[in-house]
């Protein structure tokens, strides 16, 4: 019998109201009050630089960021500088790493293995290269990865490229990595890929690769969901 994991879709979201609703439901994780969870959504257009990431990685000043309409977070997960918007499906598992194992690399790696997983669903083959969390198709990166773990609970999670408008890309060094080329399935495929149809398949295969049940439930339903809180994510 799997133990289950609750899967929660929020739609077109703020980052920043969906990372506020993230540590709520971490934190209901921790005290117990919740199972395991993914959360999938997609945002407005947002650059966020985690906790190993540099000024000198974003190319463009505030009053530019202003005219495009990007913006800005400093966040509290790993890694560099990356770029969120529509077109670009972010999970954000929440899960208790005592219940699976307490090793960081591990699931990262089984992270990656899950959207490869699903990227040869659509015919992509995609890889894993050795030092560079995230997932590739030859040199060019389709999802990128960054975590935290706390209390061995984890929150934030990837960015998967679907059908993202790659030109905010130009404006980064993405992931802080010089050299390196980012791209979506769409380029890739010629054609558009469904973002739910990615996100069924994405689900599916995190269930198989961290031996968990997923459960679709709605964000309301969550125990211990502020109502303002939950109306107010995107």
């Amino acid at each position: 019998m799997r133990a289950s994991c609750l899967t929660v879709e929020i739609g077109l979201s703020e980052f920043g109201r969906a990372w506020q609703l993230q540590r709520h439901l971490w934190q209901d994780r921790v005290d117990g009050k919740l199972d395991d969870l993914l959360i999938l959504t997609e945002h407005h257009p947002t650059y966020t630089v985690g906790r190993g990431g540099g000024e000198n990685h974003l190319l463009v000043n505030e009053e530019q960021l202003r005219e495009k309409g990007v913006t800005l977070y400093r966040i509290d997960r790993g890694g560099d500088i990356t770029y969120h918007g529509p077109g670009q499906l972010v999970g954000y598992p929440i899960l208790d790493l005592t219940a699976l194992y307490r090793d960081i690399h591990r699931y990262l790696r089984e992270l990656e293995r899950a959207l490869m997983m699903t990227m040869a669903d659509f015919g992509l083959e995609a890889r894993q290269i050795p030092g560079l969390t995230g997932v590739w198709v030859k040199e060019r990166k389709l999802a990128s990865i960054g975590i935290r773990v706390s209390r061995w609970v984890t929150m934030h999670g990837f960015a998967l490229n679907v059908s993202t408008d790659m030109d905010f890309f130009r404006d980064i060094i993405p992931c802080g990595i010089w050299g390196k080329e980012m791209t979506s399935m769409t380029e890739l495929l010629g054609i558009e890929p469904p973002l739910h149809q990615v996100a069924e398949r994405f689900t599916i295969n995190f269930g198989e690769v961290f031996g968990r049940e997923m459960i679709k439930v709605a964000v309301d339903d969550l125990v211990g969901v502020h109502p303002e809180e939950s109306a107010n994510v995107s």
